[in-house]
C-alpha cells in the first residue's frame, strides 16, 4: 500500500472510532430520556436545550475528577483493565457492515473474530475488579466471569443455525443470504441471542457483577473519572454492538424497500437498541442464583434444541 493509502485507511478508521464515540454518548442522553418517560420522570434537560449538552458535561467532569488509584491496587492491572473493555468493541465493529458497500474489514472469519473479541471482554471486568484489591470489586468481577462463560455458551451455540443456514461466516455474506430474513427461520435462535446478548452486556436484569444493593459498584467500586468512562462508554458501545449484529444476523441487514441501505440498518438497529431501553426499565433484576440456573438450565437447553432443528431440517433441504 502507497502512503497515500495508509493515510485515508487511518483517516477512515479514525473517523468510525470518532462516530462510535459520539453514538456512545448520544446512547447515554437517549437512554435516560426514554427511561425518564417511561418511568414518569423528567430526565436530563439543564445542560444545554432539553438537557442536549448533558452527555458533555459528563464527560468534562469525568475528565476533570482527580486520578486516585487505591493504595492497595495493582497500579499496572489497574491501568489497563478499563482500556479492554471498549477497545475490544470497537474492534469488533471493524467487520460490521453497514450497507451493501460500507464496511472497514470484510473476513471469511468475521463472526467468529466477533465472537473471539467478546470473550476478551470479561478480562476487562474480571482484571478490574481483582486488581482494586476490594472485595466488593473482586465479587463483581468473579460474577462477571461466570456470567459471561454461562452466556457466551448458547450464544454461540444459537448462531451455529446462522451458519447452517448462510454457508459463511462472513457477515456479508450472511445478509446476502438473507432473501427472507431470518428471524423467520430462527426466531427461537433469534431470541437467544438477545437475551445472551443482554447478559453479555452486564445490563438489566443482568447487571449482576454490578448490583449496587449488594455490592456497592462491583467491579468498578473503585474505579473514578476517566477509567469509570471507559467502562461506562464499553456498556454502551457493547449494547450498540449487540443491536448491530442482531440486525446484521436476523433482521437482514440493510435490506429493505425504498430506502438507501444505510437508513434501513440504522432504524432495525435503534429499534432493538429502544428493545433493551424498554426491558431495562420495565424488569427486575434477577437474583445471581436465578441468573446461573437461567442460563445453564432454559438458554443451553433451548439452543441445543433449536440448532439440532436447524441441523434436520437442512439436512431435509438439502436432500430434497
Amino acid at each position: 500500500m502507497s502512503f497515500t493509502q495508509w493515510l485515508l485507511t487511518f483517516a477512515s478508521m479514525g473517523l468510525v472510532l470518532l462516530g462510535l464515540l459520539l453514538i456512545g454518548a448520544l446512547l447515554s442522553y437517549g437512554e435516560r430520556r426514554i427511561l425518564a418517560l417511561l418511568q414518569d420522570r423528567i430526565g436530563p434537560n439543564r445542560a444545554g436545550p432539553f438537557g442536549l449538552l448533558q452527555p458533555v458535561a459528563d464527560i468534562l467532569k469525568l475528565i476533570s475528577k482527580e486520578d486516585f488509584i487505591p493504595p492497595f491496587a495493582d497500579r499496572m492491572v489497574y491501568t489497563v483493565a478499563p482500556v479492554i473493555v471498549p477497545m475490544t468493541v470497537l474492534m469488533s465493529f471493524a467487520v460490521v457492515p453497514i450497507s451493501e458497500d460500507e464496511w472497514l474489514a470484510d473476513l471469511n472469519v468475521a463472526l467468529l473474530y466477533v465472537l473471539a473479541l467478546s470473550s476478551l471482554r470479561v478480562y476487562g471486568l474480571m482484571l478490574g475488579g481483582w486488581a482494586s484489591n476490594s472485595k466488593y470489586s473482586l465479587l463483581g468481577g468473579l460474577r462477571s466471569a461466570a456470567q459471561m462463560i454461562s452466556y457466551e455458551l448458547p450464544m454461540g451455540l444459537a448462531l451455529v443455525g446462522i451458519v447452517i443456514l448462510s454457508g459463511s461466516f462472513s457477515l456479508r455474506e450472511i445478509v446476502a443470504a438473507q432473501e427472507l430474513p431470518f428471524i423467520v427461520l430462527q426466531p427461537l435462535g433469534f431470541i437467544i441471542f438477545l437475551v445472551c446478548g443482554i447478559a453479555e452486556t452486564n445490563r438489566l436484569p443482568f447487571d449482576l457483577p454490578e448490583a449496587e444493593n449488594e455490592l456497592a459498584a462491583g467491579y468498578n467500586t473503585e474505579y473514578g473519572g476517566i477509567r469509570f468512562a471507559f467502562f461506562y462508554l464499553g456498556e454502551y458501545l457493547g449494547l450498540l454492538l449487540i443491536a448491530a449484529l442482531a440486525t446484521v444476523l436476523f433482521l437482514g441487514g440493510w435490506h429493505g424497500p425504498w430506502l438507501p441501505g444505510v437508513v434501513w440498518f440504522s432504524l432495525k438497529t435503534l429499534v432493538l437498541i429502544l428493545l433493551f431501553f424498554w426491558l431495562r426499565t420495565s424488569l427486575p433484576r434477577l437474583r445471581y442464583d436465578q441468573l446461573m440456573a437461567f442460563g445453564w438450565k432454559w438458554m443451553l437447553p433451548a439452543a441445543l434444541l433449536n440448532l439440532l432443528v436447524t441441523a434436520v431440517l437442512g439436512l431435509f433441504w438439502m436432500e430434497g
